[in-house]
């Protein structure tokens, strides 16, 4: 027996010693891959902004990105690429830019900033030169900035104009005698129309051919403007289907002409002015970022606060917008004597509608104190909008979904799926009448069922109120362009939900002249802040190894719909403020 327990003994002290060797291994590994050589650029650099990387709203650092070989987390962020190029203008090593716009994995609001940021660059009198094989509208929209355009000569431009698509699930919950029980402030809040309706309503279908028109309105404007021709002939273009191939869309001028890859580089070689076999000295913007000093260095401190995600009660990750995390970041702001402005970068379409006034009441508190400037990213929608409409003043990207000011709330009855399709029955004891109200192993009664239709109509008459008071309106006016109806940044400005359409650098050179400060004065601080390396360490790899995972197993519009299905279970008896899910554009 004594025998037995002295090597369980030393099986444990064992594992203890290679669990303890195996952490200070990783954390080695991570070290070295997170403290790499500064890169040298060298001369007759070309720039590479490969339009399939997803450029996130805040550079997180992934000590296992190199590892994994995941070039998407070592990308810098949407707004450190923009302030790249910006630097790449006076680089003397920098000569040009290569934009690989085959396909976009950025959003609408995301790419109207870049787009901006590749016009700055080529206005600079340096080279841009755009190329895809098969080039997306997404990806051509940026792609048409360019002084040269090309595909491949057997690809394509697509050019079949905007469609969005929501998928129902109200047929399936029928057949599993699943009742949904859903309450709503808003004629056109549509996000629980999957759950209670087999196809869009009239209200729902009469909004989005509004928004979808727009953005497809921006995109036309932005390609006639780059390729000098009339929109109402590249309107055509899509109606009567006359681009099918590259060869089409060199016809009709979409693109310069058709190329292969090898050719495309010949002629940047002989931009560059170099032998045509000579190596071209193409940079990666996750390179330049390391090599170049780009970021403002004055002594003002502006806090640049990113808001990612859905809106959540607690702490949240970190892609959501956690109530307590950021209420804790914004009362930190304020309270830090030596942050004189703040820019609230929104990026979401919502969620826990007491979790958003929660962080509304935090951007009240600090506006007392400093000017509060939001900027709005692809979406700042429903909460998204909620914690954005108290602010100073409001950005917003002309391509930005905004709006849906509305509530709504869940409350599913699977009494008869339990009893019918599985056998499972319930039975029990309570103390008062309503104690297990909100139990989904039972419908509601009618006076259940007003008090949450009640507890709904009185926060979207709070939701009414702040913004209301947030952008001084009244609440007749705010009701009219609320009811849960979307808007674009454009429409947004004209009915006053926002001042400004501007990207990320206006809402901060608004800050700076709020707060009386010169732009070569300026020094950003980032919220929230970056993660030491073992906490980098203790989240990144699980991170890293799931999102591997599902990159290769599963197509992106599978994943996209299992990530949506997820989220569901937050809205069961939680009042909501969120846009419709699913808003995929094609």
């Amino acid at each position: 027996m004594r025998g037995f327990l002295k090597i369980v003994f030393a099986t444990f002290i064992a594992l203890v010693l290679f669990t303890v060797i195996g952490v200070f291994v990783l954390i080695g590994i991570a070290t070295s891959a997170a403290s790499s050589d500064k890169p040298i650029i060298g001369s007759k650099a070309v720039l590479v902004l490969d339009l399939s990387v997803p450029f996130k709203e805040q550079y997180q650092e992934d000590p296992f990105a190199a590892l994994l070989n995941e070039g998407e987390d070592a990308a810098p962020s949407l707004f450190q690429v923009t302030q790249l190029l910006k630097h790449a203008k006076q680089d003397s090593a920098v000569k040009g830019l290569y934009v690989l716009c085959a396909d976009n994995a950025n959003g609408f609001a995301a790419s109207e900033e870049l787009r901006k940021a590749v016009v700055d660059f080529k206005n600079s009198g340096k080279f841009v030169i755009a190329h895809g094989e098969v080039i997306s509208q997404k990806g051509y929209y940026i792609g048409s900035a360019a002084d040269e355009l090309y595909c491949n000569p057997q690809g394509g431009v697509d050019w079949s104009g905007f469609s969005t698509n929501l998928f129902f699930l109200k047929g399936m919950l029928d057949k599993l005698e699943i009742q949904p029980q859903i309450f709503y402030a808003g004629k056109f809040k549509s996000a629980t129309e999957p759950l209670r309706e087999t196809k869009m309503t009239d209200a729902n279908k009469l909004q989005t051919g509004v928004w979808l028109g727009e953005l497809y309105t921006h995109f036309l404007h932005a390609a006639a403007m780059s390729r000098n021709k009339d929109t109402a002939e590249l309107r055509a273009l899509a109606v009567k289907g006359l681009v099918q191939t590259a060869h089409d869309a060199k016809k009709y001028g979409l693109v310069d002409d058709l190329k292969y890859d090898d050719q495309i580089k010949a002629n940047i070689s002989k931009k560059l002015r170099q032998e045509i076999k000579s190596k071209i000295n193409f940079v990666a913007l996750s390179d330049y970022a390391q090599a170049a000093d780009f970021e403002p260095s004055g002594s003002e401190k502006i806090a640049l606060v990113f808001a990612n995600g859905d809106i959540v009660s607690g702490q949240g990750d970190d892609e959501m917008i956690g109530s307590d995390s950021y209420k804790n970041i914004l009362r930190k702001i304020r309270l830090d004597k030596s942050v004189k402005a703040v820019v609230f970068r929104i990026n979401s379409g919502g969620g826990s509608s007491l979790a958003s006034e929660v962080i509304w009441r935090e951007i009240s508190l600090i506006r007392k104190e400093k000017p509060v400037v939001v900027s709005m990213g692809d979406v700042a929608a429903s909460g998204g909008y909620y914690i954005a409409c108290n602010a100073d003043s409001v950005f917003a990207n002309a391509n930005t979904i905004t709006g849906s000011i509305g509530v709504f709330s869940v409350v599913p009855n699977m009494q008869s799926f339990f009893k019918n399709k599985i056998g499972v029955t319930f039975d029990g004891v309570k103390t008062a009448p309503y104690a297990d109200m909100g139990d989904i192993s039972k419908p509601l009664n009618d006076n259940e069922k007003r008090y949450f239709q009640s507890a709904v109509d009185s926060i979207y008459a709070t939701f009414l109120s702040r913004v209301s008071t947030g952008r001084n309106m009244g609440i007749a006016n705010v009701d009219s362009v609320a009811q849960g109806r979307v808007w674009t940044g454009t429409s947004a400005k004209k009915i006053g939900l926002t001042d400004r359409v501007g990207g990320l650098q206006d809402a901060i050179d608004c800050a700076a002249r709020m707060a009386d400060i010169k732009k070569s004065e300026v020094k950003l601080k980032e919220y929230p802040e970056k993660k030491n390396l073992i906490e980098q360490i203790m989240t990144g790899y699980k991170k890293s190894v799931s999102t591997q995972l599902l990159k290769e197993e599963f197509d992106p519009a599978a994943v996209q719909v299992m990530r949506e299905l997820k989220q569901v279970k937050n809205w069961v008896g939680v009042p909501q403020a969120r846009i419709p899910f699913l808003v995929n554009i094609q």
